[in-house]
């Protein structure tokens, strides 16, 4: 017996030396912008104010990539994923705006095939609220109705028409309107369904998405555009007491003196 170890292995000695990682942390609530149907997205863990280390710095500029189907209760729409940028905290709510927007693998894939042709763009749009976004835009050619050939490949003079129509059309579609408004035709697809409509007298197509949107640049930080942005988000910050009696006890000390 003389070889064998006293008490505890030296593994399980260190393990109960450490304290729990998570005593530090608090749990903070992740806000969309009110142009989402859902609004408390999740759940953030941040380690807790420590000295001159504030809680609050470390979650702003934070990413969350949240699927647009989360976001809107639509589980047709989960091929879609919508970075949100932490912008400001207030009390343990994080605000969050619109940060980009992206395809998933699975769907890019399952839309191209053969005997077809794919037609990409990409143009860069500054809105009228001061952010410069670039959008990627991807479309596929059909066939024409009563068409029994089993191709529909475009011509390259066909395919570079279509290319500066989608630009075009993205271009006018976002620099007339702000971020917000910009949103909310992303989310019903309507700039792909314009460009699809505008595009059929030079080529017919089908499945027309902007698969990706990126923010290039953007303003410096206003809190008052993000409320608007939050819309109906309002901090508890009391109710204002009314006094009565303070007019009164006015003019009471202006007869004295006048006395």
């Amino acid at each position: 017996m003389a070889g064998r170890t006293r008490g505890f292995p030296r593994e399980k000695r260190e393990a109960r030396r450490k304290p729990d990682p998570f005593a530090k942390k608090d749990w903070y609530d992740i806000k969309a912008p009110s142009v989402f149907d859902v609004r408390n997205v999740g759940k953030t863990l941040v380690t807790c104010t420590q000295g001159t280390k504030i809680a609050s710095e470390g979650l702003k500029h934070r990413v969350f990539e949240i699927s647009l189907a989360d976001l809107q209760g639509d589980e047709d729409q989960a091929y879609r994923k919508i970075p949100l940028r932490a912008e400001d905290v207030q009390g343990r709510n994080v605000l969050t705006n619109f940060w980009g927007m992206n395809f998933t693998t699975d769907k890019l894939r399952s839309l191209v095939r053969k005997w077809q042709t794919l037609i990409e763009a990409h143009v860069d749009v500054k809105t009228t609220d001061n952010y410069t976004l670039r959008f990627f835009c991807i479309a596929f050619t059909k066939k024409r109705a009563n068409q029994n050939k089993k191709t529909c490949y475009a011509l390259s003079s066909q395919i570079r028409q279509i290319r500066r129509k989608m630009r075009e059309i993205m271009t006018n579609m976002a620099s007339t309107c702000d971020l917000k408004e910009l949103v909310k035709k992303f989310i019903p697809e309507s700039i792909g369904r314009e460009i699809e409509k505008a595009t059929s007298s030079i080529y017919p197509l089908q499945n027309v998405y902007i698969r990706k949107v990126k923010i290039l640049n953007a303003p410096k930080f206003d809190l008052g555009k993000l409320m608007e942005v939050h819309g109906d988000y309002s901090e508890d910050v009391g109710t204002k007491l009314e006094r009565p009696a303070d007019e009164p006890v006015a003019e009471e000390a202006a007869e004295v003196i006048g006395a």
